[in-house]
């Protein structure tokens, strides 16, 4: 996937600035794909140069002008092709499992405090899901189409969390055995 069609997705049901899409995206699609606020800014430029963003410049009194982005008919098009491709999964790269290649006795404590903290990062990201499910998404057979869609990626974060909490767990239980003599 391309930050375009993150992007793009996000416009679906509402106009934003660069401003409150980069927010929007923090809380929202930001937790599957990440990007960072210049890099969204240089994207809405891109696709406002294919047409399939259109800009509106919305005056302010007292603040610089806002410039707000809408989906076109052809960036819908754009996207729903997109949608109808198929879809792959990007591997991941993760320096903590090549570190684990390297675990020793003299590093074992470090890399246990490694996990220790991804495990807390995870618990704080597991409530956040959580508190999104319970307050959007409580009857999930009730939302429309494409709120269900929503949930399902919500669901899948979930579960992955989940999973990866159980790995922490696991792997922190099997480096507690570690002979960790200097």
């Amino acid at each position: 996937m391309a930050l375009s069609h993150a992007i793009m997705t996000a416009l679906l049901e509402d106009t934003m600035s660069g401003y409150e899409l980069a927010k929007a995206f923090d809380v929202s699609l930001g937790l599957f794909w990440r990007a960072s606020h210049q890099q969204i800014y240089q994207e809405l430029h891109k696709l406002a140069a294919k047409g399939w963003l259109q800009q509106e410049t919305v005056p302010q009194a007292g603040k610089p002008n806002k410039i707000v982005y809408a989906l076109t008919p052809v960036g819908h098009v754009a996207l729903e092709a997109w949608v109808l491709g198929g879809s792959r999964v990007q591997e991941g790269k993760d320096d903590l499992f090549v570190k684990l290649y390297n675990l020793a006795e003299h590093n074992a404590s470090h890399l246990a405090a490694e996990i220790e903290q991804r495990r807390e990062q995870m618990m704080q990201r597991l409530y956040l899901y959580e508190k999104i499910r319970r307050r959007h998404y409580a009857d999930p057979a009730t939302l429309p189409v494409r709120r269900k869609g929503v949930y399902l990626a919500l669901l899948a974060g979930i579960r992955q969390g989940e999973h990866t909490l159980s790995w922490c767990d696991e792997a922190l239980a099997l480096l507690a055995t570690v002979d960790q003599r200097p």
